[in-house]
Order: structure tokens, then C-alpha cells, then sequence
């Protein structure tokens, strides 16, 4: 198992990465960041909940990390156990980079159960991070501070089965106000969701899968790529949504309609191709060629 080595990056060198200038948490200058940060180029979104976790509530996890990285995005988590594993092992699943942010420093890595985790991240292109010098212990107050962290290089906060007292709701406490905090909803007899449940009675939005995600998240930055050839078509799908657009405005359901596709397969080729500049998003929810 390799060595972690982070080297650290301020919030000015983030928010460059991000193209835009966004609130960093005043506890801490910046990041030490081991891997890629590349992936912060495209949006984000950050998926959190309780480490004692269901089976069910992991598998949503990882399946929703793996269609939103799908769609382009990538996908930052805490590197705990339970959901957030579940997250970054989805997102890997996609062949996306995704970033770890953790709760202590690299060489105290903690959990260690997700160290080999950790180490297939930065392999596939994306970073472990953490915003405490390589040398610090994990401690409870650090968590919190973690988790603005991950909101703060956030677009969205996606929460799935957090208790009424979980960092999760930490975390979306970071974000309220400032981005979406979108919400699963569970079985009200749950303890593992009574958090949940907290934030939707607060005003956090409800969503039931990684379509209803896509559709709450306003696309606000320009990515970096942008060219046409970069996204010319991959899939049968992709190529139909492409030359149907050409001809004419259309909608979601028009498009479902033409292709026979799910709308969570339209939803993600839409997404990825206004990411890249192909495809605009017009008044009345219908799609054009650029």
C-alpha cells in the first residue's frame, strides 16, 4: 500500500480549478490534496449519510454516484463507511474521478477499512484531500469541520439516511443557502432517516433518484471543454438526442418519446451535452442545438 505524500493547495488554486470564486470555511486555508484535482473542473455534487448505513441505503448510493458520473459529474464524499464508501465506489464503477475529503491527515488515515479505497481513487484520476496537516488525528470536531469542506467544492448536497444528529446534516448545514440540498426520503419509522426527514420539514427538496438530481441542479459554470469533436456522439442514444435537436427545439418527454429511452438515459446525454456546449437548456424546459 503506497505512502500518501499530500502536497497542499490553497483556496485561491481551488476556486481556479472551479472557474469561479466560491466561500471557502474560514477554519482552514486550503487543502492537502493527494491525486488529481481535475475532476473540480466539472460540476460537482456531494453525496453524504450515515456510516451505519443500510443495505439498501448503500446500494442507492452507489447506484445514484454511478449514473450522476455518468452524466459528468464528479462526485465528492467523506470516505466514511456506509454511504459515503458506497458513493465513491459508485463513482469509480462510472470510470469518473471522484474526491475523498477526510476527517484527519493523510497519515493518519482514518478509516483505515478505506484506505485501499482511498488508493484506487487517486488511481483512477481523482484525489483524497483533507483539509488538517498530514500528521493530525481524526477527531470528532474535525469532522464537522471536514464536512465544509465538501460542501464548499460542491454544486449540490445530496443526503441519503442521516439521523437526526449525523455530520450529514452538518454538511448540508454548510450548504443551505448557498447550493441545493436534495434529500431521499425513507420509511418515517426509521431512525436512520429521522435527519431526512428533518431537512425536507426545513425545506430541502426531495428527490427519488439521479434524474430528479439533474433536473434540481442549475448548471451555472462553463466547462472547460467545450468543443463539439470533444463531445461528438457515443452512443446510438446520444447520436438520435443530437440530430433531433438539430431540427427542432424539444423536451424531455418529446425525446423519450423519439428514442424510446428512459428518462434517466435522456436526462444524462442532455446533461452531458450542456456540459460540453452542444445543447442548450431554453424557457418552457426544452432543449436546442447551440
Amino acid at each position: 500500500m503506497p505512502t500518501l505524500n499530500p502536497s497542499f493547495v490553497p483556496w485561491d488554486d481551488l476556486s481556479t480549478l472551479r472557474g469561479e470564486c466560491f466561500p471557502p470555511p474560514a477554519v482552514f486555508p486550503g487543502l492537502w490534496a493527494c491525486g488529481s484535482l481535475e475532476g473540480l473542473r466539472r460540476h460537482t455534487v456531494a453525496i453524504v449519510g450515515t456510516r451505519a448505513a443500510s443495505r439498501a441505503g448503500k446500494e442507492l448510493s452507489r447506484t445514484v454516484a454511478r449514473e450522476l458520473a455518468a452524466a459528468g459529474l464528479c462526485v465528492i464524499s467523506g470516505l466514511a463507511l456506509g454511504i459515503d464508501a458506497a458513493a465513491h465506489q459508485g463513482a469509480l464503477e462510472a470510470g469518473a474521478p471522484t474526491i475523498g475529503i477526510l476527517g484527519g491527515g493523510h497519515r493518519r488515515f482514518f478509516p483505515m477499512r478505506n484506505r485501499e479505497l482511498a488508493d484506487r481513487i487517486i488511481e483512477a484520476g481523482g484525489a483524497v484531500c483533507s483539509p488538517f496537516g498530514p500528521d493530525e488525528a481524526a477527531m470528532p470536531y474535525r469532522f464537522l469541520e471536514r464536512n465544509g469542506a465538501v460542501a464548499a467544492l460542491a454544486d449540490a448536497v445530496v443526503v441519503i439516511e442521516a439521523p437526526e444528529r449525523s455530520g450529514a446534516l452538518n454538511t448540508a448545514g454548510w450548504a443551505a443557502g448557498r447550493i441545493p440540498v436534495l434529500v431521499f426520503p425513507g420509511d418515517v419509522d426509521r431512525r436512520s432517516v429521522a435527519g431526512c426527514l428533518v431537512l425536507l420539514r426545513d425545506g430541502a427538496t426531495l428527490v427519488r433518484d439521479a434524474a430528479d438530481i439533474l433536473g434540481e441542479m442549475r448548471l451555472t459554470r462553463v466547462p472547460q471543454q467545450t468543443s463539439l469533436t470533444a463531445y461528438a456522439p457515443q452512443s446510438p442514444l446520444t447520436a438520435q438526442i443530437i440530430d433531433a435537436l438539430a431540427r427542432e427545439p424539444l423536451s424531455v418527454d418529446q425525446l423519450v418519446e423519439m428514442t424510446a429511452a428512459t428518462p434517466a438515459s435522456v436526462l444524462s446525454v442532455l446533461t452531458e451535452l450542456e456540459f460540453g456546449g452542444v445543447v442548450m437548456r431554453r424557457e418552457g424546459g426544452v432543449f436546442a442545438r447551440s
